[in-house]
């Protein structure tokens, strides 16, 4: 595949998107203070659209990380959108339910409209939505709109919930053009306490403040396009460049101090200095394993990796990787997509590995689930 190049496509003026309010600054990381008791502060939803779903599989198109298409070099016009195309803009959220300009509802590609949506943010809206999760062990939060206090509040309380109902997996299907970064670095704190995979399908894209989330996943699974632009400060007072660059420097330091606690490279911080607000530079693929936005998270890989050391010892966790190679090998590569093949070739090398282990049951690789992470040993493929 040739290699990809940045490109650089504008951003609607209008936005807010990576803004700060005038006398906001992020929160230094915090653990999520999980709700207790029912009587939740009511909230509802205004940033956007956001909807619960449990179903065990997932109907949705598989994702792709690699798009099939060269983007073109920074400087170059984009194209005019296609029903395929990954050029969206930072503008591109009203009523377009798949995130590109111009693209049908009816692809196949598109993610179904949802269904029932989820207005209020209070407990009995929160645990009736996510009533039957508990059955299937999983739960979906699909959500398009702006990050916002109430998109934070969405992701904690869906996380509560889900700690009380015991529901082990969490998904967010996440479409964005950003929104303010106080809300976004919040909101993703309380992501990386709860363990949610995050997905950008294939007509959704992820733009600005919502990188912030994005980075704070467990696993990230992107199909969809990832764009990012310098932060602007509501109501700034600044005169000089001096001055701007000032106002922003202490909160792009707490910008990167997010970034490594979650796993993703300060470099990210530094690139979007470069970009003009009213610009969006769309990242490749390489771009975004190699500041560590896509796939397993780094840091989350190594703290589970302890975790279960500790559990269940050092020899576990070296027979548990070794296993994870042959399965990565002998039957993800070898194109067996089913679960029932998927699962007659795990059972032999789960037997050639010593699994299930009786000391560490629950830790040990059991039955294929498909579409699951395989770096969280939560997980058992």
């Amino acid at each position: 595949m040739p290699l990809q190049k940045p490109l650089t496509v504008p951003a609607n003026s209008g936005e807010d998107s990576g803004a700060l309010s005038s006398d906001a600054k992020p929160a230094k990381a915090a653990r999520v203070d999980v709700l207790k008791g029912t009587d939740w502060p009511p909230i509802r939803m205004t940033s956007g659209e956001a909807s619960i779903s449990c179903e065990a599989d997932d109907p949705l198109p598989e994702i792709k990380i690699d798009p099939p298409d060269v983007v073109q070099q920074q400087g170059t016009p984009a194209p005019t959108p296609k029903p395929d195309a990954k050029t969206a803009t930072a503008g591109d959220e009203k009523k377009d339910e798949g995130g590109t300009a111009g693209e049908k509802e009816d692809t196949e590609e598109q993610i179904a409209p949802p269904k029932g949506l989820l207005t209020d943010l209070d407990f009995k809206s929160i645990s009736d939505a996510m009533a039957s999760c508990r059955e299937t062990g999983q739960v979906r939060a699909r959500y398009k709109g702006k990050i916002g206090s109430d998109f934070t509040a969405l992701v904690q309380r869906v996380a509560a919930m889900a700690d009380r109902l015991h529901i082990g997996r969490r998904i967010l299907d996440i479409d964005s053009t950003g929104g303010r970064v106080e809300d976004a670095m919040p909101a993703g704190d309380a992501i990386a306490e709860s363990q949610w995979t995050i997905r950008v399908r294939e007509n959704a894209i992820c733009h600005s403040a919502c990188v912030l989330v994005l980075a704070a996943g467990d696993d990230r699974q992107i199909a969809g396009r990832i764009g990012i632009h310098r932060m602007i400060r509501v109501g700034s007072k600044a005169n000089t460049r001096a001055e701007l660059s000032q106002e922003l420097r202490e909160v792009y330091g707490e910008i990167k101090d997010y970034l490594e606690r979650n796993g993703a490279s300060a470099a990210v911080a530094d690139l979007m200095m470069t970009v003009p607000n009213r610009s969006l530079r769309l990242l490749t693929d390489t771009e975004l394993k190699e500041y560590g936005l896509s796939g397993a998270n780094a840091v989350q890989d190594d703290l589970d990796r302890i975790r279960l050391a500790r559990r269940c010892g050092d020899d576990f966790v070296k027979r548990r990787d070794a296993y994870q190679r042959a399965y990565d090998t002998e039957c993800t590569a070898a194109d067996k997509s089913s679960p029932h093949d998927l699962e007659s070739c795990a059972q032999p090398l789960r037997e050639r590995y010593g699994f299930p282990d009786e000391k560490c049951l629950a830790e040990s690789p059991m039955a294929v689930i498909p579409l699951q992470p395989a770096s969280a040993t939560s997980i058992n493929p």
